[in-house]
């Protein structure tokens, strides 16, 4: 679930920074700008895990602060595809179940990689598994906010969202306050996820803890009753 990746840096030091040592200001510097940050088909940026080297400091004309080339290793969050990690439900919707780890919220659980057949509760907000009982009715097993679920890693998805520039020629000729206001509506829209996983929960032992966890403990109690009843028969037998 976490990698250590190897990077290579120019790390600039600001001359407010000089009483510092080289190492201790290099390390500031690049929690500073990596920490919390997603590194495009790298992963999310945990933490710096140590720094393998520095090269010699250069100031450049016109610029007061030193400049270093750094390889550093950093404690990055990219699960392996067929992963299996526990979250917490974050939010249903039409589309699947939003699921965060605390630190990461971008992860979805599509509703056709549910556990088959599910539907979605409007009045409820959640999806519903609706679990096949032995007579052949169905027992409605809710997907709630909050509740712990395990899911496995089917895919990620890494986008570019640096800015691309300003916007064409085009854009900016167009007559008329509504065709204006249409584009900045359209620009506000295009909001895009740098980095998302796409989950799976569609086979056995997946889904809400709570549903394996009440499983287990029917089978045990299935187990003593059972035990319960051998040893009834066996006393019997040696009574007769």
């Amino acid at each position: 679930m976490f990698v250590l990746a190897e990077l290579k840096d120019n790390v600039r030091i600001a001359p407010d920074q000089f009483h510092l040592k080289l190492v201790d200001a290099v390390r500031d510097e690049i929690d500073r700008k990596l920490a919390n940050k997603v590194l495009l088909n790298v992963g999310l940026c945990i933490a710096l895990k140590d720094i393998v080297s520095l090269k010699d400091s250069i100031i450049l004309p016109g610029d007061g602060a030193s400049h270093t080339e750094v390889l550093f290793r950093y404690v990055v969050f990219r699960p392996m595809v067929g992963t299996v990690i526990t979250g917490k439900i974050r939010n249903c919707s039409r589309e699947g179940v939003h699921v965060t780890l605390g630190f990461f919220d971008d992860i979805l659980i599509p509703h056709a990689a549910l556990q088959h057949p599910s539907r979605f509760d409007e009045a409820e907000q959640a999806w519903v598994w609706e679990y096949p009982l032995e007579d052949g009715a169905k027992h409605d097993l809710f997907m709630d906010v909050g509740e712990p679920i395990k899911f496995r890693v089917s895919r990620e998805i890494f986008e570019e969202t640096s800015p691309i520039g300003p916007p064409k020629a085009e854009a900016q000729t167009q007559q008329g306050a509504s065709s204006s206001s249409a584009v900045a509506s359209a620009t506000s829209q295009e909001v895009k996820t740098p980095y998302r996983i796409i989950g799976a929960i569609n086979e056995s032992g997946l889904g809400v803890l709570s549903w394996w966890d009440q499983q287990g403990k029917d089978e045990e109690q299935d187990d003593e009753e059972g035990d319960e009843y051998d040893d009834e028969d066996g006393e019997g037998a040696c009574e007769e």
